[in-house]
């Protein structure tokens, strides 16, 4: 199954700032396919503004809908009024991958639970609105053998069906091409293999 992610380079900052009565808002989102990728982030933050009143974060480092490699924080924030709305957000929004980090200054007005639900909320909205993505495929590895006359059409069928030759592996006898699958659809070489005339062995189980 494809879904989005954030179209980050590693270590990539997306950021979106925002006022509410004098305190601000400031949104950092990345690309998190691990949780290392969100703590990362999260240094960067804290290390950026040393100052500031807090650094409450959120993120969800697999699929939307992922239920264990999630988390977030309200950091000193009242219970519940910063990480879980934040999160809420990141989920809702479908997009996967995805790590985020609303550092505030504190402005002197006092905004309430109520107030800072919206504000940490609205902070995350905005920044998603205009945070670049891409589509994600989870893919898994399978190898196979073809002769040196078929490595070409190997290659052309699989560009045909975007699915990407990760490595090449020479010997006397051929090549052994080792490719990212889409996990969750079956290995179908029926028709390469006919392309092939038959010049084609898998060396994984699918």
């Amino acid at each position: 199954m494809a879904y989005p992610i954030p179209d980050l380079a590693p270590d990539a900052v997306h950021r979106h700032e925002i006022e509410i009565e004098r305190s601000r808002f400031i949104a950092w989102l990345c690309h998190a396919p691990d949780s290392a990728a969100f703590e990362r982030l999260l240094n960067a933050a804290r290390a950026h503004y040393p100052d500031a009143s807090h650094h409450c974060s959120a993120f969800i480092a697999g699929p939307p809908g992922e239920q264990t490699a999630i988390g977030f924080s309200d950091d000193g924030e009242p219970g519940g009024t910063a990480g879980r709305p934040m999160f809420q957000v990141l989920d809702g929004s479908g997009i996967g991958q995805i790590g985020c980090v609303v550092t505030r200054y504190f402005g002197g007005t006092k905004l309430g639970t109520g107030g800072l639900v919206r504000a940490y909320s609205r902070a995350v909205q905005q920044a998603l609105a205009d945070l670049p993505l891409a589509s994600f495929t989870a893919r898994r590895p399978l190898r196979l053998r073809v002769d040196f006359a078929g490595e070409a059409e190997a290659r052309g069928w699989f560009d045909e069906r975007a699915v990407p030759v990760e490595q090449a592996d020479y010997a006397a006898d051929g090549v052994v091409l080792t490719v990212g699958w889409p996990s969750e659809s079956p290995v179908e070489l029926a028709e390469l293999e006919s392309r092939l005339k038959g010049r084609l062995s898998l060396l994984d189980v699918p």
